[in-house]
């Protein structure tokens, strides 16, 4: 669409059919904006976790209803502490913060167990290896930058790029679901109008409700239903019309249906139940009008003037203006290098968010707890060196007493030793005096 269509034998062949030349046809390019999750073929388009919010993301994660309601408490616990979550490392810090702290929530939040925890760890990881990384972040896309034109007045077609996404359908469903949400919540009410402001139309249709869980069709079935009082348009694009539910199919007035081809019991089921969602039309059988639709033929059906549905008619689909086919990988290189949207988009903005606040929070108390117990050891060293003084102390005195002891029994036995010694000398004196006396007595 970005480019002018080429002249060709057929397209001469159809303009004349048709009678487009004297209807003023030309071949032509119009604005067009190329986006891409991962930035490849594209403006890089990206929203935060908050934005998606849990319902989405426990698709897109592939939890059951315990860990989903797990993811609830997370969010409901990041909003409460005002930590944002702007990318999967937010996530990530966040599911560990409160798996660590887990007895700290229980009485306010409910119980949170380490094994639900754990699964939701295990499919975060899984997401990063697939290219989640891309997706989550800032800036993130801001849809009112879809409704621009250009100098001319034109609007400008968005061309979101999922040959790598579709690989991932819970992943793309995950993201269309959240921009027609975003668009909801945005958009003020238009009422009935004449032409819709924006109009969406989502390929491969089917993977936005494919095993989706109940409370998520019944919001995409909300979202369909009201968004039209916005001004904008939805067309879901997919094979088979039953690949979408009767819940949200029933909202959808505007039909296109081409050809189905039946060969095997199963889609000659499919062609039956196809033709059962338009309204008759006596003149022809639809069953059979729907497998005998050639190229650029269809089925339709509009609303009337009163909404309601018309019969269903034959078609012809004019050929385009612009080029019918893929544009060259070069060209559409030029494109999104020259994007404005490039410089609002192309870089990552990494502010401060629960990974941050979370990884200061868990550095201090590192630090809180390194320090207390470095205290502890101190005062364990402190108290064994004080123990140890007081035995030592303890062991002095107990040394000085025996030493006093010593000293004393010391004592008495020297003095008992002088004490012998004198009164062995008195003894020897006296008995020498009385020789002599006893001699001199001879």
């Amino acid at each position: 669409m970005s480019q002018p269509g080429a002249d060709s034998e057929r397209m001469q062949g159809l303009i004349a059919k048709f009678g487009l030349s004297d209807a003023g046809f030309k071949y032509q390019s119009y604005p067009t904006y190329y986006w891409d999750v991962f930035g490849n073929k594209g403006t890089p388009i990206r929203t935060t976790v908050s934005e998606m919010g849990p319902l989405l993301l426990s698709r897109v994660l592939g939890l059951n209803d315990v860990q989903e309601g797990i993811l609830h408490i997370i969010f409901k616990i990041a909003d409460d502490q005002k930590l944002l979550l702007l990318d999967l490392k937010d996530l990530k810090s966040m599911v560990q913060y409160i798996g660590d702290n887990a007895s700290d929530f229980k009485n306010t939040y409910g119980n949170i167990t380490t094994a639900s925890i754990g699964a939701i760890q295990r499919s975060l990881i899984k997401l990063e290896e697939e290219g989640g990384n891309s997706l989550f972040g800032e800036p993130g896309l801001d849809v009112k930058d879809w409704f621009k034109t250009d100098g001319s007045g034109r609007g400008y077609i968005n061309v979101l790029n999922c040959e790598k996404l579709f690989l991932q359908p819970d992943l793309y469903s995950a993201f269309m679901l959240w921009m027609l949400s975003d668009l909801y919540e945005i958009l003020p009410e238009a009422g009935d109008m004449d032409k819709p402001k924006i109009v969406f139309f989502f390929d491969e249709a089917h993977l936005l409700f494919k095993d989706a869980p109940k409370e998520l069709l019944e919001k995409i079935e909300q979202v369909v239903r009201l968004i039209r009082s916005k001004g904008v348009g939805i067309f879901f694009i997919t094979q088979n019309p039953i690949d979408i539910p009767d819940t949200v199919l029933s909202q959808l007035g505007n039909r296109i249906q081409h050809a189905l081809r039946a060969y095997s019991p199963s889609e000659q089921k499919a062609v039956k139940a196809a033709a059962q969602t338009f309204r008759p039309n006596p003149k022809f059988d639809t069953e059979q009008a729907v497998t005998e639709c050639g190229t650029g033929e269809a089925l339709i059906s509009f609303l009337d003037e009163k909404g309601v549905p018309s019969m269903v008619e034959r078609a012809n689909i004019l050929p385009p203006q612009s080029l019918m086919g893929p544009v060259d990988n070069n060209i559409m290189a030029q494109m999104i290098a020259s994007s404005d949207m490039g410089a609002k988009y192309n870089t990552v903005i990494d502010r401060e968010s629960a990974y941050e606040i979370l990884s200061a929070k868990a550095e201090k108390s590192e630090i809180a707890e390194n320090k207390a117990q470095e205290e502890k050891i101190n005062r364990q060293q402190e108290e064994t060196e004080a123990k140890m003084k007081a035995e030592a102390i303890k062991e002095a005195k107990a040394e000085l007493r025996e030493e006093k002891q010593r000293e004393k029994r010391y004592n008495e036995i020297e003095k008992v030793a002088k004490s012998i010694l004198t009164s062995a000398g008195r003894t020897a004196v006296n008995s020498l005096v009385r020789g002599l006396l006893g001699s001199l007595k001879k």
